[in-house]
């Protein structure tokens, strides 16, 4: 064989591994350029954390300069919009969460939908939601504090990351199944919640995992339980609100990933299994453990059902509980 041709059988194989290592660099619009993925929530965020373990991942995989691109504001509305009118190429990706499928009752006239301008790609990582009390309260195990919350209706109070949020909505829906009526105390998002919770000003709170595990860890509050339907690795022995006492009872925050709606089905399909797989490598499972996350990467039809349930779900939340949006 003649040095030329060694060369270029090289050449093939190289070639041949990186498009083995990044499964359609070869094929499609969305191998052929960055991806930006729009996050709507400042960096350092539960969310933007998802987003960016991908972005790495595919970065990794591609060579490619896979950008996340932080468009906070108005609850995740600004963000929502703008990938809504993104070109629909394949080339931006938006990353939703939670308040997406909470706004549609929250606010009717929407400038989007998220259903109809958006097509699902996959589920990306839930963030368990752990009911969390001063080490004060007298209650070890959720069926404690029910009996307590009973014998003493409007003493007892719980902190959120704020009103209209995850974390409100699920102490709103602890409430409703409970027979409750603990008392919701708004903040402006989840450390001052939990500085007031260290401090006693509020008793309880619904705490995202990110925010809970180091207190837990610290013995500084007790975790009476999480909100997943079977127990997190996050927190193995925490047990969940159904074995707790409240069987039925589930509520995270979590990340999805989505594309505009008139995005070709061949593209937004190869991206759907491009961030599934990123999703299930295990330095990146390992990442957003450490980040008090779980990943859990699905098809489209699946995060398709369950943004359809989550709307369904909390729009009875908002009603039963009267919740207006701030």
């Amino acid at each position: 064989m003649t040095i030329a041709a060694r060369f270029s059988r090289r050449r093939l194989i190289v070639a041949a591994s990186a498009a083995s290592a990044w499964p359609h660099l070869a094929r499609g619009q969305s191998a052929q350029r960055p991806l930006r993925l729009v996050v709507p929530f400042p960096p350092a965020g539960p969310v933007d954390t998802v987003a960016r373990a991908v972005s790495q991942k595919l970065t990794e995989w591609s060579g490619l300069g896979h950008i996340v691109d932080n468009r906070a504001g108005a609850g995740g509305m600004v963000g929502a919009e703008l990938a809504a009118r993104a070109a629909p190429d394949g080339s931006t990706v938006f990353v939703c969460s939670i308040h997406h499928t909470v706004l549609p009752a929250l606010k009717p006239k929407l400038a989007y939908d998220i259903e109809r301008d958006f097509a699902p790609l996959t589920f990306g990582a839930r963030f368990p939601i752990v009911l969390v009390a001063h080490p004060a309260v007298e209650a070890r195990t959720v069926a404690e504090l029910i009996a307590l919350a009973k014998r003493q209706p409007g003493k007892l109070s719980y902190g959120s990351s704020g009103n209209g949020g995850g974390t409100h909505l699920a102490g709103e829906l602890f409430n409703m199944q409970a027979g409750t009526s603990i008392l919701h105390v708004p903040y402006k998002g989840s450390a001052p919640a939990m500085s007031d919770l260290l401090g006693g000003q509020v008793q309880l709170m619904f705490a995202d995992a990110p925010t809970a595990l180091p207190q837990v860890r610290a013995g500084k509050v007790r975790a009476l339980g999480v909100a997943n339907a079977q127990r997190s690795p996050l927190l193995p022995t925490v047990p969940t609100f159904g074995e707790a006492g409240l069987p039925g009872y589930e509520a995270y925050s979590w990340a999805g990933f989505v594309v505009p709606a008139a995005t070709p089905k061949e593209v937004a399909a190869r991206l759907s299994q491009d961030i599934a797989k990123a999703l299930g490598q295990p330095d990146v499972m390992a990442r957003l453990h450490e980040a008090g996350a779980e990943a859990a990467p699905g098809t489209p039809e699946q995060f398709a059902r369950f943004i359809r349930d989550e709307i369904s779900k909390w729009a009875k939340v908002v009603k039963a509980g009267n919740i207006q949006a701030d």
